[in-house]
């Protein structure tokens, strides 16, 4: 479809050929339907209010020109009475604008033409597998076995101070992650071209709907005096141009961010919850475009080769996924899983998913750009990925790189980051 994100002339236009593509989102018909009528409704409500404001302003010009002082004042009584009934309309403007709204904001994305159709993620589809799966000769350990021998992973103090789905990282164990993030910050501002952002951690709920969170995944989500603890930095990196209008000579941008994200989980019982695959407070560096239109497809391959490298330079196995149209997101139009291999887990863990949203994020927080001076504003289109998501890169990493003896060896590009070659049970915490 020629159209990113749900235009509701576009809707009203091509309203058969919208539900199409939506069924294929799993979004009902039905719920089309349910908008236009609240959009008729708004237009009608807002019709409605100016028709009875041309009549005020009539009547007030006739006013002006009747000369018997009785018949005047029952003129301006009138009056009166419709300002009372304009200020009725308005109410039902406003309640009519906002139901429109609601409904507006729960239409997820149309996908990429390109999108493999299927229900579910049973027919995503393996682009491509790259590095060797790595070979032991001993029964490799799990995270959640590995890191307490080491003493670098303490699950118990983490559920004693904060509750279920927390840990604490002890020495060895702390620098690793700091010395990824530190290293993935270098390798995408040095190597990739991005400029790095730190931004606040907490974000207004404007911020929320620009990016598509809000209404949708409001239960997922941490609130604080009147603000929300970020998932992602997606969310405060995307809305630095919110309401601007962007020089188009100065896309494409591309930022890299790194932040601790936090989510409400919705644990499930099994194995996704052993370890620390999955918890309510994250790390993650996160990686950002602005680009014209016209470039986005090529920049989504473009930051996809950006997350892999990241897998590539640490010497890990990993495989490419293409999402079905029904294992797209809420916001993406086009979106590939970068997963590594967890040989200690024996399971595929995502750790990046880069997405083009085209202009639907750009439409909900009002981001724009002048392809040339003078020309009439357009939306930019955005896209975003992991680059990567911690603590599952650190799964992998310990995963791959343990020995018989219970040490992990460093890779070579994060030792002079980690300041040791080997981390093994017993060394100085």
């Amino acid at each position: 479809m020629s159209r990113a994100v749900l235009d509701i002339r576009f809707v009203r236009a091509e309203t058969e050929r919208v539900k199409r593509e939506l069924a294929k989102v799993g979004f009902p018909g039905e719920e089309v339907d349910a908008l236009l009528a609240a959009d008729q409704r708004r237009r009608d409500a807002i019709r409605a209010v100016e028709q009875l404001r041309a009549e005020r302003t009539q009547a007030s010009k006739a006013i002006r020109d009747v000369m018997d002082p009785a018949e005047r004042e029952r003129a301006i009584a009138a009056q009166r009475g419709m300002g009372e009934r304009i200020a009725a309309a308005e109410r039902a403007v406003e309640a009519a604008e906002a139901e429109f709204t609601e409904r507006m904001l729960r239409v997820p994305n149309l996908p990429h033409p390109d999108v493999p159709v299927g229900p579910d993620e049973s027919a995503n589809v393996v682009v491509r597998t790259e590095g060797q799966v790595p070979r032991f000769d001993f029964p490799p350990l799990a995270h959640w076995d590995l890191g307490p021998r080491l003493g670098i992973i303490d699950f118990e103090r983490g559920v004693k101070i904060s509750g279920t789905r927390f840990y604490v990282l002890f020495g060895a164990g702390a620098r690793l992650q700091r010395a990824l993030i530190a290293w993935m910050l270098d390798l995408h501002t040095r190597a990739h071209g991005y400029i790095e952002v730190y931004p606040p951690a907490m974000v207004k709920e404007e911020c929320l709907v620009g990016t598509g969170n809000l209404p949708k995944f409001g239960d997922n989500l941490y609130r604080t005096d009147g603000f929300y603890l970020i998932p992602t930095a997606e969310v405060p990196v995307t809305n630095l141009y919110r309401d601007e209008i962007l020089d188009g000579e100065q896309l494409p941008i591309r930022h890299v961010a790194y932040t601790p994200c936090f989510r409400r989980e919705q644990m499930s019982a099994g194995r996704d919850v052993r370890g620390i695959k999955r918890g309510h407070q994250f790390d993650k560096v996160e990686l950002v475009k602005f680009v014209r239109p016209e470039t986005s497809d090529a920049e989504l391959l473009s930051l996809l080769d950006d997350a892999e490298d990241v897998c590539r330079r640490l010497g890990l196995a990993h495989r490419v996924v293409q999402m079905c149209t029904g294992d797209l997101s809420f916001t993406a139009a086009m979106k590939y899983d970068v997963e590594v291999w967890a040989p200690g887990c024996g399971e595929w863990l995502e750790v990046s998913s880069c997405s083009n949203f085209r202009d639907f994020q750009a439409r909900r927080a009002n981001i724009r750009y002048r392809p040339a001076p003078g020309a009439k504003p357009e939306l930019v289109h955005t896209l975003n990925g992991s680059g990567l998501a911690l603590p599952r890169v650190v799964i992998a990493v310990l995963e791959t790189y343990q020995r018989a003896d219970g040490s992990v060896v460093v890779p070579e590009v994060l030792r002079p980051y980690v300041g040791a070659d080997v981390i093994a049970a017993g060394a100085p915490r």
